[in-house]
């Protein structure tokens, strides 16, 4: 698999995966041809692919196979691997960004405990990249994902893995980050609620005990399922489906696009049309396709917007009531014992957000 660095999305180093083997004392230019010719030996011209799976054409004939898939779900990455061992595509971009890169990497057994496992480290670890609010909220939003974890006993990503070893199978194959950055998205998320939405929402999360069968993540691959979804959450939290669905669409449709563009073939370097498969929650399909032909600017959606003057005087009243209550604790338990509060990375960290934000 290919690396590609002059790329405007985020793109991944190559697997260790095995690659064809080849005739020894062949020239760089003889290997590259013989490589090309036996990928294009085996794209199929007219694949069978998955029902999941829509099909885009760029402006100069390049294809994207779009994989919809729902994140906690085998037969998705049976529907990953399927679409790319036909289709043998240049590139492969899935839905991740470089926050969450270590995921590809990761082993089963790992990610089914870190899923888990929520400590004061990941508290601290999510404040200090996003801020409180979104760091809080990051935080709710895993849970929830535990909570999946737990009731299926499966680790979230298993697709994205998936494009990510078979895209490792294929001569030439770029491996792209298609995704907005996840602080960008918890902040503007977390702007565009009122005080009583971030209230009923962390109140939502922070209750969530429904039981969740295999049988309903594979409901989350039927498009009339979710859009029906996607409608209630419109009518709670309009502000919150406009910045975790609508602007991703947005962004995954900049992203994919970029990579959908001709590719040059050797030995001549002629430009080719290009195939791309690209792995995404079924969630996101209808507005990409809604998105493919549409003028798009993408610096609107990337900007976060400063606290606000009321907004960091609220924050610094919520954390002063907290210094109180943590004062109070240190003046009961004694002075040695309250040092050793005091000392804590998570009190230290509380501390330094009390620093007013600049004029």
């Amino acid at each position: 698999m290919d690396q590609d660095n002059n790329s405007e999305d985020e793109s991944v180093g190559p697997s260790e995966e095995e690659l064809p083997c080849l005739p020894p004392g062949l020239s760089d230019g003889e290997a590259m041809e013989l490589l090309w010719q036996l990928r294009s030996q085996r794209r199929q011209s007219s694949p069978e692919l998955p029902e999941t799976v829509t099909r885009l054409t760029a402006p100069d004939g390049s294809l994207l196979y779009l994989v919809g898939t729902a994140h906690f779900s085998d037969s998705s990455k049976k529907d990953v691997a399927t679409t790319i061992r036909a289709v043998q595509p240049d590139v492969v971009v899935v839905e991740l960004c470089q926050y969450r890169v270590s995921m590809l990497k990761m082993d089963e057994n790992t990610l089914l405990k870190e899923a888990k496992d929520i400590n004061l480290d990941k508290v601290q670890h999510a404040i200090k990249q996003n801020g409180l609010m979104s760091g809080l909220m990051q935080i709710l939003l895993l849970k929830v994902s535990a909570h999946i974890t737990e009731q299926l006993g499966m680790a979230p990503g298993g697709e994205f893995r998936e494009a990510f070893k078979e895209a490792g199978r294929v001569p030439f194959c770029k491996f792209h980050l298609g995704d907005r950055p996840i602080p960008v998205t918890f902040k503007r998320a977390i702007a565009a609620l009122s005080l009583w939405q971030k209230a009923r929402l962390a109140w939502g999360l922070c209750f969530l005990s429904d039981p969740i069968s295999k049988e309903d993540v594979e409901k989350c691959k039927q498009k009339d399922l979710l859009e029906q979804t996607m409608s209630e959450m419109i009518g709670e939290f309009p502000a919150l489906h406009q910045t975790i669905v609508a602007e991703r669409d947005i962004y995954l449709t900049h992203t994919l696009r970029q990579a959908t563009r001709c590719v040059e073939a050797p030995p001549n370097a002629h430009k080719v049309p290009a195939v791309v498969v690209g792995v995404v929650g079924m969630g996101h399909v209808p507005g990409i396709e809604r998105n493919w032909e549409k003028q798009l600017n993408i610096n609107e959606i990337m900007s976060v917007a400063p606290p606000s003057r009321f907004g960091w005087v609220l924050r610094t009243v919520m954390k002063g009531v907290m210094m109180g209550m943590l004062g109070y604790a240190c003046y009961r338990a004694g002075g040695s014992l309250g040092r050793a509060l005091l000392s804590l990375p998570a009190v230290q960290s509380v501390l330094e957000t009390l620093r007013p934000p600049p004029a």
